[in-house]
């Protein structure tokens, strides 16, 4: 009797057991899935941006590219998910959705400056780049040195901009210091207004000038108005820190195994110094020259599956447009071909079309012969390199590249080395000897510069004629929506 008692309460014990590890179980089961959790039942990750040429747009093809882009799929496909940007075009209204939890968005990524009165709205991540506030002037007016320069002038700014949140401090040491917050403008649009003479000065971020400082070349850099600052994505205030734990480790990694470092060479490494002359001469020939050879360049363009903003800024590059064009080493045309090249290619390259389908055959016959293993957009910038220097010394470079440690099959490691083809201590160990190696660096630099500027040209142009066509034929004002601070190379 007694061990049957005992075995009564043993049963007790477990059955108890057993139901308290149910009602456990049952409190884990109902617990609230954490934003992270959510994310990836839903399949989506929703993130504010802004569209312009440092954030994300649309590229040739249509497809979304962009280096905040690359970034946030690149996060996203980390997670599981798919990436929905969604765009706005107001900062105040992006950091206003971002603290509203019916709006869904999951965090903020504009190229956004990380301010202490930001501090007090959202939390940011690790900062992926630093960039500087610049004064910009139009250039043919008086050049202010400093800030008491500025005083009593009148200053356009960003609406609810780092660069507002600046001049207000700065206010307190220079009283008569103003400005005004222009809504619905990107820094483009900034810059553009300078060089037009709507405003004598603004402030943009140093990363977003130095893009588009070749497309207004009446403007220039007056003086920094603030030191570096981090630029991050800006993730609501909450308890739930899931999703930003997970974004943090993800940029800290993006900084150090050199994601970062490979998106800025991808998107912002065609970033050049174009002088004021230089730059106006290009805008300059942009609309005298260009027009005549577009349709022949998109034609060819489309033949060889090339972009034919590349094709055209490689002309420009070789021959300013000019199909009279002659160097001294006897290079003719538009493509600038040698009479042995156009030969070999039975083309007249006197004749402008000729010329235009020569040196895109040209390129593309580089590029195929380059190894299958080098990808673009490094396939690319190499081919034209050869087109300046010679397959041969482009090869070398690579052998050089690879023997001193680099990779060979990447744009900026054979980029570094290209120099040393000028140095006898290096190019006598090469098969084509000694080359003016600087200059297809400086080459290729130009070319990617000038691609990116006719590029955005033309996704400007196409935004106004729809934005012209949905006013009823009235012309529409730029639509195009800028980062804040882009993150491009800051200067």
């Amino acid at each position: 009797m007694m061990m049957r008692s005992r075995a009564l309460r043993y049963v007790r014990r477990v059955c108890k057991g057993i139901a308290l590890s149910c009602c456990a179980s049952l409190l884990v089961a109902s617990k609230a899935p954490n934003t992270l959790e959510r994310i990836k039942a839903s399949g989506e990750l929703v993130v504010l941006s802004q569209n312009g040429p440092t954030t994300y747009y649309e590229d040739a093809s249509g497809n979304p590219t962009g280096f905040e882009y690359g970034m946030l799929h690149a996060f996203a496909e980390e997670l599981g998910v798919k990436l929905v940007i969604r765009d706005v075009h107001s900062l105040d209204d992006m950091f206003a959705r971002l603290r509203d939890p019916e709006e869904g968005a999951h965090f903020a990524a504009a190229g956004l400056t990380v301010t202490p009165e930001r501090r007090e709205q959202v939390r940011f991540s690790p900062s992926y780049f630093e960039v500087r506030q610049q004064i910009i002037y139009r250039l043919g007016e008086k050049r202010p040195r400093r800030t008491s320069d500025l005083e009593g002038k009148t200053i356009a700014v960003i609406a609810g901009s780092a660069h507002a949140e600046e001049l207000q401090k700065l206010s307190q040491r220079y009283p008569n210091l103003r400005w005004e917050e222009v809504s619905d403008v990107d820094a483009m649009e900034l810059v553009e207004m300078v060089h037009q003479g709507q405003y004598s000065y603004a402030v943009v971020d140093s990363n977003a000038y130095a893009v588009h400082r070749g497309l207004y070349p009446k403007t220039g850099v007056a003086f920094n108005l603030s030191q570096f600052q981090p630029v991050s994505w800006a993730f609501p205030k909450s308890d739930d820190d899931s999703l930003y734990q997970r974004a943090r480790l993800f940029m800290l990694r993006a900084n150090t195994n050199g994601m970062i470092a490979q998106l800025r060479e991808e998107f912002f490494g065609h970033v050049s110094e174009l002088n004021p002359g230089g730059a106006q001469a290009f805008a300059r020939r942009s609309r005298e020259r260009l027009p005549k050879w577009r349709g022949v360049m998109q034609k060819v363009a489309d033949q060889y599956e090339l972009d034919w903003h590349l094709l055209a800024a490689l002309s420009y590059q070789e021959s300013h447009w000019n199909p009279r064009a002659r160097s001294r080493t006897g290079v003719r045309g538009l493509m600038m071909l040698t009479l042995n090249t156009a030969k070999e290619l039975g083309v007249n390259r006197l004749n402008p079309e000729e010329s235009i389908e020569g040196g895109a055959r040209y390129i593309v016959h580089i590029r195929n012969k380059l190894p299958e293993r080098i990808r673009e957009p490094d396939r690319t910038w190499m081919a034209l390199a050869a087109y300046n220097v010679g397959y041969g010394h482009l090869e070398d470079a690579r052998v050089l590249t690879q023997r001193m440690g680099g990779n060979p099959d990447l744009w900026p490691d054979v980029r570094d080395h290209l120099p040393l083809l000028a140095k006898r201590q290096y190019y006598k160990s090469t098969k084509h000897g000694y080359a003016r190696g600087w200059e297809p660096v400086t080459y290729v630099q130009n070319i990617r510069h000038y691609q990116a500027l006719l590029s955005w040209t033309s996704r400007i142009e196409e935004q106004r004629l729809a934005a012209n066509d949905e006013n009823g034929g009235i012309l529409a004002e730029n639509s195009a929506v800028e980062t804040e601070g882009s993150a491009a190379p800051a200067l």
